[in-house]
């Protein structure tokens, strides 16, 4: 095209040049471009785009590329730079093979993942970064940064924040509704997302699949009321694949689906990701919804001023060589520098959790014993790249030291009614065979809550299912969005078992063909089988490691099993199989070295109580068995700290559906029991003193700093790393406050005998908290525990700073409205969504529950009360919403709220009542009568019945 056409000038400013394109589209064009496949526009040289290539650590699903550590095991490392560096790698990698192949790669990536680590039975665990706000969002800022690049005109890539917001569990995840006050809101979910957007580091972000009070996330006002007040430009956001469509389908928010379309457009989704490739229905609907007025073609123009924004943004409409990412071929992917990253990468991601009697590190003499289901395998997750190569633990210590290797599991015969079970190599699996032998043979893996794989001795592949539930011996591993290897044993009486099919859901028959075959509906159409023990793993591994001089037993989850997207963990008990087998070696071999490699934390308490030394790291990528050895071998001082509270067990947490981590006393900031290990832990080889607690000043306003200085010393004989933290407390306040919060950090290596001053700013404006009463960030005035330690509960240094800042007063509602959702103590309710242009409500949950305001002030008293209330059940309508005052049982009643019938889920009405007794500051609580009952906002008048909410 001419070179004349403004959109084609790179000179010209950029909300120039989309404007120009902008305007140069029919609407069918412009429609077209708010699918994730994006058509071309001939007419114009414009070439086709999509969104969504995955890159969370590596690039994934388009052939081998770099594969580094799971972007839990990232965070681990405690250092922003090296973070940066391997987002900066797979950004290049994926500019390397969109070069190749523009059509199969885009430039828009999804990846990072910052929703905080609330709470470490979620499914997708191994995608975040930390149970900490402030952290993810240091860690997520860092790896955009290395994705988009530094360059002040183009993006290397376009990063895309996942997955907006408070999503947390996946389990009927897009029919769920993740509960957030305000506080939790402004404290604890929104944070991590606003520094790498407010940072210029993300320039996307993608809406999750759940609700949030009540409404589809995709359909939530703080996407243009948050997220977008973060960036002076614009900001691209995506659904997730498939959302869209359960707006008006699964989750029955509306009528149709141009409703749900139109309504998702206007709340600020840019891009839809349904139907993969076809973009006809996305299209047809939001087609249908702008001939039914639904949308303005303003929406749709709004939408894509920012889907071009961010491809101009990428370079796409200028010459190639004014874009320095343009050059970058495939020779990238891979490279030995890359090589060499993903090495460091994985060696500063291992985290020493115990280390007793000088056992680590070890001394390279002897023979070490290499033992587990993980030791000479690594694993791919759901969002991992394909790995080009593998250096398993067994493989990066077998290179540097006498090892021997035994992988610990059962090998196992099974026996039916008319013969054993048997496979040949890719085969068929029948249950028709002779006698037992190798091709009747099988390794049995537990990965615990009763999930099992079988992998067949004769090839040493993985029994599963094909698409007609036939039995085959072909799959090098458990995986793809359905797992189709993985077993259950139900007993079937008389010591046998029958083979559940966890994919189909079917019990494993054998047909008259001798072919077993998942296809029985019930447990009685099964064939029943003796399990026969042929080789007991933890016998023969213990025996193996009682010759050894050293035993390193490596255990850890399946990354596609029991914990991944759409299944939740049930447990962080490992599986009893692994825990056997840690238990015998360590009977046959006391210097036993525990090594955990795992997408979350488990409970690994008699492991902790028994074994001399424990390491944990998340599943590292190609390079992990070397980096391992490189830290076992004390090459390396391990590097990581916890990002995550070690619990000793699963009852230890609330439900995990409960987001209000301040009233369940959840994560590190709140949680009052005493950790396995605490977050931020983590041992080096050497040993550290701290001394020397210094603050410039004990007294500051609340828009000042306090410089916070500290002493480190290594008392140790060798070189090592320690992270300095700091957290501070509140000590008074006139709400709940965190026991403790992480405000900085820094990583040091220092020699043996060397001494530095780490030196913190600390800003008081940053001590705030969320204040209900008027919707805003306060600084109290109050003293303030400052905390100077290796973890979050070993602290060595404490000072006291005192703030001066604001005395939050009790809340004056003759003055305003008292919202709801604003309350400070709750039971039994749940969090909806509110009116249109409202703050969300309240609603009485499954039984009758209350919500209270603490300290309201009614000056001399308040006569009437004007209530917006709605019903979302029958039988809420008719009940009673009762005012008591002090106590919500027992207190005096100050009113009656009669909620009418509703007919629609916004059928909003104002109900007016008198007001007795309250007067002067009281507490306020409102009783629900009935689920379903639901208020938004109350109105107080003190003159009488004529009190109006507006």
């Amino acid at each position: 095209m001419a070179m004349t056409e403004a959109f084609r000038d790179p000179d010209r400013p950029l909300d120039d040049r989309v404007a120009d394109l902008l305007g140069r589209l029919s609407l069918a064009e412009k429609v077209a471009l708010l699918h994730q496949h994006q058509p071309p526009v001939p007419r114009l040289g414009v070439g086709p785009f999509r969104t969504g290539t995955e890159a969370l650590h590596g690039l994934a699903w388009v052939g081998p590329a770099t594969v580094f550590p799971q972007a839990l095991g990232l965070a681990s490392t405690w250092d922003p730079d090296l973070v940066r560096s391997v987002g900066a790698a797979v950004g290049d990698e994926v500019r390397g093979f969109h070069h190749k192949d523009p059509a199969r790669v885009g430039l828009n990536v999804w990846a990072p993942v910052v929703n905080p680590l609330r709470d470490p039975r979620w499914g997708r665990n191994e995608e975040g970064y930390a149970e900490d706000p402030w952290l993810t969002g240091v860690m997520g800022t860092a790896y955009a940064s290395g994705l988009r690049g530094d360059h002040p005109t183009y993006l290397r890539t376009a990063p895309t924040l996942k997955h907006f917001l408070g999503y947390n569990n996946e389990t009927d995840r897009h029919l769920t509704s993740s509960n957030l006050p305000p506080r939790v809101l402004h404290e604890y979910e929104l944070p991590a997302f606003r520094a790498p957007i407010e940072a210029g580091a993300a320039v996307a972000a993608m809406a999750s699949y759940n609700l949030v009070n009540g409404r589809p996330a995709h359909l939530s006002p703080l996407i243009n009321d948050e997220l977008r007040r973060w960036d002076s430009g614009e900001v691209l956001v995506v659904s997730d694949a498939a959302a869209a469509s359960n707006i008006a389908g699964d989750q029955g928010y509306h009528a149709d689906h141009a409703a749900g379309y139109a309504a998702a457009v206007r709340a600020g989704i840019d891009s839809f990701t349904e139907d993969d490739g076809d973009s006809a229905p996305t299209v047809a609907r939001l087609t249908e919804a702008l001939d039914r007025g639904l949308l303005d073609e303003s929406d749709v123009d709004r939408a894509v001023r920012r889907v071009l924004t961010t491809r101009f943004r990428l370079g796409e409409f200028d010459p190639a060589e004014r874009n320095p990412y343009a050059a970058v071929t495939a020779d990238v992917v891979n490279c030995a520098a890359h090589q060499e990253l993903a090495r460091e990468a994985a060696q500063q991601s291992i985290v020493m959790l115990k280390n007793t009697d000088g056992l680590l590190p070890l001394d390279g003499e002897g023979t070490v014993a290499v033992i587990g289901p993980l030791a000479d395998t690594l694993h791919e997750d759901w969002y991992s790249g394909t790995l080009p190569y593998t250096v398993t633990a067994y493989g990066g210590l077998a290179a540097r030291v006498r090892a021997t290797f035994h992988e610990g599991v059962d090998r196992i015969a099974l026996r039916g009614p008319d013969g054993y079970a048997w496979a040949d190599d890719g085969a068929v699996v029948r249950a028709d065979g002779a006698a037992p032998g190798r091709q009747a043979y099988f390794d049995l893996f537990d990965w615990g809550e009763g999930v099992v794989a079988l992998r067949a001795v004769a090839n040493a592949m993985h029994v599963g299912a094909d698409d007609d539930g036939v039995l085959v011996d072909d799959r090098p591993q458990p995986g793809g969005w359905v797992v189709r290897e993985t077993f259950r044993f139900v007993e079937h009486g008389s010591g046998q078992v029958v083979l559940h099919h966890l994919a189909t859901g079917r019990y494993v028959a054998a047909g008259a063909d001798g072919v077993l075959r998942a296809s029985a509906e019930e447990v009685a159409g099964g064939t029943p089988f003796t399990v026969e023990l042929v080789a007991d793993g933890a016998r023969e591994a213990a025996a193996a490691a009682a010759g050894a001089d050293v035993a390193v037993v490596v255990v850890g989850n399946h990354p596609m099993i029991n914990g991944r997207e759409t299944e939740d963990r049930a447990s962080l008990a490992l599986p009893p199989a692994q825990e056997a087998l840690i238990r015998a070696v360590h009977a046959a071999n006391p210097r036993t070295v525990l090594v955990v490699t795992s997408g979350y934390p488990y409970g690994i308490g008699w492991a902790d109580e028994h074994v001399p030394a424990v390491l944990w790291s998340a599943h590292g990528g190609q390079e992990y068995g070397n980096a391992l050895a490189d830290v076992l071998l004390g090459t390396a001082d391990p590097g990581g700290r916890l990002t995550q509270t070690w619990y000793r067990d699963a009852a230890e947490l609330p439900d995990l559906l409960d987001y209000d981590v301040i009233a369940c006393d959840a994560t590190y900031q709140y949680y009052r029991g005493t950790p396995l290990y605490p977050f931020g832990h983590g041992l080096s080889y050497t040993t550290f003193e701290y001394d020397d607690l210094r603050l410039s000043t004990v007294e500051v306003d609340a828009d000042g700093t306090v410089e916070v200085s500290v002493s480190v010393t290594n008392t140790g004989g060798r070189a090592g790393e320690e992270v300095v933290q700091l957290y501070t407390r509140q000590r008074r306040s006139t709400v709940k406050q965190p026991l403790r919060r992480l405000r900085a950090y820094r990583k040091i290596t220092l020699d043996p005998g060397e001494r530095a001053t780490v030196t913190f700013t600390l800003r008081a404006a940053d001590l705030w908290f969320w204040d209900v009463t008027r919707g805003a960030r306060v600084v109290e005035t109050a003293r303030h525990t400052v905390q100077i330690g290796r973890s979050s509960s070993d602290i060595a240094l404490t000072a006291t700073l005192s703030v001066r800042g604001e005395e939050v007063g009790p809340r004056r509602p003759l003055d305003r409205p008292l919202w709801a959702i604003d309350h400070d103590d709750y039971a039994g309710t749940v969090l909806v969504d509110g009116e249109p242009g409202r703050a969300d409500a309240v609603g009485a949950a499954e039984q009758a529950g209350w919500i209270g305001f603490r300290r309201v002030d009614f000056g001399a008293g308040a006569a009437a009360v004007a209530a917006r209330v709605t019903s979302r059940t029958r039988e809420a309508a008719g009940a009673r919403v009762t005012l008591r005052l002090d106590d919500p049982l027992s207190g005096p009643v100050a009113g009656i709220i009669v909620v009418p019938t509703a007919n629609a889920r916004q059928d909003w009405a104002e109900v007016r009542a008198p007001v007795t007794g309250a007067v002067g500051v009281r507490d306020l609580y409102l009783s629900f009568e009935a689920p379903g009952a639901t208020v938004s906002c109350l109105t107080f008048s003190s003159g009488g019945m004529e009190a109006s909410s507006d």
